[in-house]
């Protein structure tokens, strides 16, 4: 198969049957993985704050800094959290709060140095999203590859690719004015790829994005990587809708199922595709039929769950689901991902 174009993908979505999507995406997933294999990891959301000034409408999370119900986490909190993600068996953490004005850089690089420290390789953790690392070196009055290296100097592998919606500017100006341009994302994620940390892509559907916006996010995505090479995987998701400012409705598993193929189809040079149980629960394990390989297991994430996802603790019922799909299923440890190379 050839590079999909922008236009092709756009006939595809238009045109293509289930079964025709599925059939290419599997092609494409073929070059990287077994077709019966899929991995997964046991995973926590920590959201150490939730004071956030961003204002973005699809968001049930946030409270402004002077309002009640604010908080941040301490220290022994955060640890008590990842303690019992390993008592669970997970050994992956990522970290999620928003935009707080009143915490410096210097506290994350406190608390991400008092991880390491703590945990060691035991415990891999995503140390921020693209999108709060922004705002951070905003904040600081530092360039992204000076904010960069102070991260990864207090022991910061990653900073995932967390933020990201829908990268179109038409699309922060309708719901999430305050939160930086496509280009600040883009640049800052470069900043992260060249300083030697790593970088995953993300992607949430189900606003009120076009399917011009959804393929535009695509393509600047597979672009991207094209020119870095930095990208470990794709992860997308659905907006739920519920408490927030912006409404709307869930879309259905159907939609999201071929979305995740056409993504499959498309990104040809990112390795790993992973479907979200967070916010699609069983339905997430039929997407890898339709290109996806990996998913994780997440034990708690307060900003999906505030805004109506359900978290199934009964990790091995859910494991059930992608073996009677047909597939054997294998823990992926966090601390070593080895981006596969096009067979």
């Amino acid at each position: 198969m050839s590079r999909v174009t922008v236009e092709e993908a756009r006939t595809l979505w238009e045109e293509a049957s289930d079964d025709q999507l599925k059939r290419l995406a599997q092609e494409v997933r073929g070059r990287f993985h077994d077709p019966n294999r899929a991995t997964y990891m046991v995973m926590r959301i920590i959201n150490y704050t939730n004071v956030c000034v961003a204002q973005c409408d699809y968001c049930a999370f946030y409270v402004l800094p002077n309002e009640n119900g604010g908080y941040v986490l301490s220290r022994d909190e955060v640890f008590a959290k990842i303690d019992e993600l390993v008592e669970f068996g997970g050994d992956l953490v990522a970290f999620n709060g928003g935009f707080n004005p009143r915490l410096p850089l210097d506290y994350y690089c406190d608390l991400f140095g008092s991880v390491r420290e703590r945990y060691g390789n035991r415990v891999e953790f995503y140390a921020l999203t693209i999108a709060e690392f922004v705002f951070l070196a905003d904040r600081a009055g530092l360039s992204y590859a000076e904010a960069a290296a102070r991260l990864r100097d207090a022991g910061v592998h990653w900073v995932t690719g967390g933020g990201s919606e829908i990268l179109t500017e038409d699309f922060r100006a309708r719901h999430a004015k305050w939160k930086y341009t496509v280009a600040d994302y883009f640049e800052a994620q470069r900043a992260i790829v060249e300083s030697g940390m790593k970088t995953t892509a993300t992607m949430v559907i189900g606003f009120d994005e076009t399917l011009d916006e959804r393929l535009e996010h695509l393509e600047r995505t597979r672009d991207f990587q094209d020119e870095t090479g930095g990208l470990f995987s794709f992860l997308c998701w659905t907006y739920k809708p519920y408490g927030t400012a912006f409404g709307g409705r869930e879309i259905a598993p159907r939609e999201y199922w071929r979305h995740i193929a056409l993504s499959r189809i498309f990104l040809d040079n990112i390795a790993h595709i992973r479907t979200s149980v967070l916010t699609q629960n069983e339905d997430a394990f039929r997407a890898l039929d339709y290109g996806a390989d990996d998913f994780d297991l997440p034990i708690e994430d307060e900003v999906t769950q505030k805004a109506g996802a359900r978290i199934d603790l009964d990790l091995e019922s859910l494991l059930a689901i992608p073996r009677s799909l047909g597939y054997t299923v294998e823990y992926r440890r966090a601390e070593r991902p080895v981006a596969l190379s096009p067979q």
